[in-house]
């Protein structure tokens, strides 16, 4: 799909299971891939960013084997959603079972695949060559690259060790102690994973706490991982026997998937959804209290425990008046993938929504700080753009225009749903890089849309 064309909504109306967890997905084919025997994972994430890390390390030897499944929910009264997932099979080797590339491993769009991979392949004893998308060549991967380095990786890249290709010829790794400038849990997960690898205890301190997923699976499979606070302690465990454990995971539903539509449900009138099978991990849930601070009616229930993982099912519905918040500081690395639907939230609110310590965004899929500044003045929202963040006058009223996703799923998405509250029609160019996360992200849509 090229072009997305979508109109002003009546309301939101039903039920749905967004897809799998992305990041859960990747970790899992990942770190099932260098467990010792069978695991099995379930609901997998069948987007082009996981299967780009599927396909890394099945050349790399790794026997994945995949039984898709249909299932169908009841959404209302008069629809059915048939909904597509797949189970994996996958056969790990160990943490050095894996074989040498015999190509360029493409990470393709995926940030998060080249960056865990790069902790994995660097205590690996071979060579293997990293690249992806045009996107992705603009990625930073210093921020990798430099603690890497530190702990005896031998690692080179495109202008100056900044940007893909990436090159690595993996060794014995030492221990380091790494305080991170910036919290990212995908160089955090590199860490730990190059961590497993290393002679002696691998200390990692956050500045805010990042989503850890990675700590948490790894645990699971026996990894020796302690975490007080924002420090993060690995104990290599290259010299043990057993390695890591294999895996039986069902991977839940995507929060930020979930996003677009409990932010659907608040601005559009006279709507009420029902969201289920939610990962409401709290490192990846502050838009929820954000959404809380504006006056939104958000409810979770029926909370449980699936697969380590916190789970529930999010209940909406449009709210009479939402208000503007000051958001900064902690609570942005709980919402950085929210950044875009969070700013057409803004719009709506009453007041002035001003969003700092957002830079990250800057090197993102896209400038998402740019993009959405860019994209919503087309759309006649006042706004001010900062470094860091954005400043967004809200009560908008938005007018349909032609805006581009910027090959950018979040961007392509929020878009989407600000055309639901926009007089006219919308026009999204470059509409199909949702595939990335939420492949039928439209036609969902669609179905609740009144």
């Amino acid at each position: 799909m090229k072009i997305a064309e979508l109109t002003k909504a009546k309301s939101l109306k039903g039920e749905i299971i967004p897809p799998p967890d992305k990041s859960i997905s990747h970790r899992a084919v990942m770190f099932a891939s260098i467990a010792y025997g069978k695991s099995i994972v379930k609901n997998f994430l069948r987007a082009e960013d996981p299967i780009s890390t599927m396909n890394a390390f099945r050349i790399m030897g790794i026997e994945i084997t995949e039984a898709r499944t249909q299932k169908s929910e009841v959404r209302n009264e008069d629809s059915r959603l048939k909904t597509q997932n797949s189970e994996l099979i996958i056969h790990g080797k160990g943490l050095y079972g894996l074989k040498e590339p015999f190509d360029v491993l493409d990470c393709g769009n995926s940030g998060t695949t080249v960056r865990l991979i790069s902790g994995i392949l660097s205590g690996n004893p071979f060579f293997s060559v990293l690249t992806g998308d045009d996107s992705l060549k603009q990625r930073p991967m210093a921020r990798v690259i430099n603690p890497l380095k530190e702990m005896g990786a031998d690692i080179s890249a495109r202008s100056g060790d900044k940007y893909l290709p990436m090159a690595i010829k993996g060794k014995v790794l030492r221990a380091i102690n790494y305080n991170m400038p910036v919290a990212s849990a995908q160089v955090k997960s590199c860490l730990i994973l190059a961590g497993l690898y290393a002679d002696g205890t691998t200390i990692i301190t956050e500045p805010q706490k990042s989503r850890d997923h990675t700590e948490r699976m790894l645990m699971a499979m026996g990894a020796e991982i302690e975490v007080e606070g924002l420090t993060i302690k690995v104990k290599g465990q290259g010299s043990r026997s057993k390695g890591l454990q294999p895996i039986d995971i069902t991977i839940p539903s995507d929060f930020s998937s979930a996003a677009f539509f409990i932010a659907g449900a608040l601005i559009i009138p006279n709507s009420e959804i029902l969201i289920r099978n939610v990962c409401i991990n709290p490192t990846r849930t502050g838009l929820l209290d954000v959404i809380k601070n504006m006056g939104g009616d958000v409810r979770v229930e029926n909370m449980r425990d699936v697969s380590g993982e916190h789970v529930a099912d999010i209940y909406c519905k449009s709210a009479g008046s939402l208000k503007a918040v000051k958001i900064s500081g902690d609570i942005m690395p709980s919402l950085i993938d929210e950044f875009p639907i969070l700013c057409v939230l803004a719009t709506q609110a009453d007041g002035v929504t001003e969003i700092r310590g957002a830079g990250e965004l800057r090197v993102k899929e896209s400038d998402r700080i740019k993009a959405m500044t860019t994209e919503l003045k087309k759309l006649g929202v006042e706004l001010e753009e900062y470094p860091d963040g954005i400043a967004i006058k809200g009560k908008a009223s938005l007018k349909g225009a032609t805006v581009e996703s910027y090959h950018d799923h979040r961007i392509a998405m929020s878009l989407a749903i600000a055309a639901l509250v926009a007089e006219g029609t919308m026009t999204i160019n470059n509409a199909s890089c949702v595939d990335i996360s939420f492949p039928g992200f439209f036609e969902e849509l669609k179905r609740i849309t009144g």
